[in-house]
């Protein structure tokens, strides 16, 4: 037995404190500063006179900044390696959300969490880029799905903290939520600087997780590579659709609550840190059944579940439908991700994992960029989300079909 073998099996392996700084950068980068927006919407809206229209156009601001990132990310990770840039893109989002809580007008919001996006992008990819090298096939879906899991505690902190500030501080409420979590990511950064590490090997170890035999046996050379450009269209088709639909529930549902069901700001809020309490399970639960059952089935299984939620809210049937459109998105909210981190590894290879993932995110950045704007139209012109949830129902729905024709994986994980 190897020595860095031996240490893995007398200690913690490294790689779950890994897992552990994720959930804290997840929480902030994702979490924080982007869902956290859902509960902050409605007291914007008031504060700085924003129409249905504006509200998704900042929203697509800051996809828009995340998907400069995704562009950014190859080129950066090549020259600075994964800690710094996501140490990085924590700062930026520290400075930039203080800055919106200063803001006076839509411009200068929108500007902002441009940047705010800008910086989620450089923490987010990285970060997930690390969880191939962290982990071999076996145990990918599970670490994936732990870490993102950080956004669903985010949900549930953003879902009690906001209202509270907001009953306390009045108008000036969302003002003080953009500065408390400006300094949540401000101290999540430092303590990414210190504990990150870029690769197993500069702890010694070697990644966590079985050998499969099948990991000796991948195709030729020439035939992965033919095939690798489809592959990843495939995969990045499929993100695009999740991305496209999964920030328009997550975006406007609170808002649909409060404006167009009655609900307080507060029982909106309640219901809302529901999907943070279900979604803290949907990465670990839905990522650890694709360890077993496979990337595709997996994909398809978590489409039909977000199909199901988006109907549900668009057919408005009453307060029951909303909740429970509420538990089956977050059941299965962050169940994408943490597949698709998983995925790349098993179709592509660890050394070729960031590179991949920073491919397939650039569809879903599109997706996400023009989800929100394209349903703030919609609701603009029908007086409701309503269709932009049907719209969205109908793209999942699809997806899960397109789903099952991914080919299988072949291991390729190094020996």
């Amino acid at each position: 037995m190897s020595n860095s073998t031996s240490h893995q099996s007398r200690f913690l392996h490294y790689g779950w404190v890994i897992v552990a700084v994720g959930v804290l950068v997840l929480f902030s980068c994702l979490g924080l500063a982007r869902y956290a927006y859902t509960m902050l919407l409605p007291a914007m809206q008031t504060g700085l006179q924003l129409s249905y229209d504006r509200m998704g156009l900042i929203g697509t601001a800051n996809f828009s900044g995340y998907l400069v990132a995704v562009v950014l990310s190859p080129w950066l990770l090549r020259r600075f390696r994964p800690r710094a840039v996501i140490s990085a893109g924590l700062l930026l989002i520290a400075l930039c959300m203080a800055g919106i809580s200063q803001s006076r007008g839509f411009l200068t919001a929108a500007l902002l969490y441009a940047f705010t996006g800008l910086g989620g992008g450089l923490a987010n990819i990285p970060l997930m880029a690390l969880v191939p090298c962290w982990f071999r096939s076996r145990v990918r879906g599970r670490a994936a799905g732990l870490i993102i899991g950080g956004n669903g505690l985010a949900i549930i902190c953003a879902g009690y903290l906001i209202p509270l500030l907001n009953r306390q501080y009045a108008a000036a409420g969302w003002r003080l939520a953009w500065l408390l979590l400006a300094a949540i990511t401000l101290l999540t950064a430092l303590i990414a600087a210190l504990w990150l590490r870029n690769t197993p090997a500069e702890k010694g170890l070697e990644p966590l997780g079985p050998l499969q035999p099948e990991q000796h046996g991948s195709l030729p050379v020439h035939h992965e590579q033919q095939g690798d450009g489809v592959l990843l269209l495939r995969l990045g088709l499929l993100y695009l659709a999740f991305g496209a639909t999964f920030m328009v529930f997550g975006t406007f549902i609170v808002t649909s609550m409060v404006r167009e069901s009655g609900f307080s700001e507060a029982q909106a809020g309640h219901y809302w840190s529901w999907v943070g309490f279900f979604s803290v399970f949907s990465g670990v639960g839905f990522g650890s059944l694709s360890d077993r059952i496979g990337r595709k089935q997996g994909l398809a299984l978590v489409f039909l579940v977000q199909s199901t939620a988006y109907l549900l809210a668009g057919l408005k049937l009453g307060a029951i439908g909303l909740m429970l459109a509420i538990v089956l998105y977050g059941s299965a909210v962050f169940a994408i991700p943490a597949i698709m981190a998983a995925a790349v590894g098993d179709y592509l290879g660890t050394a070729r994992a960031a590179a991949s993932f920073a491919t397939i995110t650039i569809f879903f950045a599109v997706g996400q960029t023009i989800g929100p704007a394209v349903a703030g139209l919609l609701a603009r012109s029908y007086g409701s989300f309503a269709p932009a949830y049907l719209c969205a129902a109908a793209i999942t729905c699809s997806a899960a079909l397109f789903s099952l024709v991914l080919p299988t994986p072949h291991r390729r994980d190094p020996a």
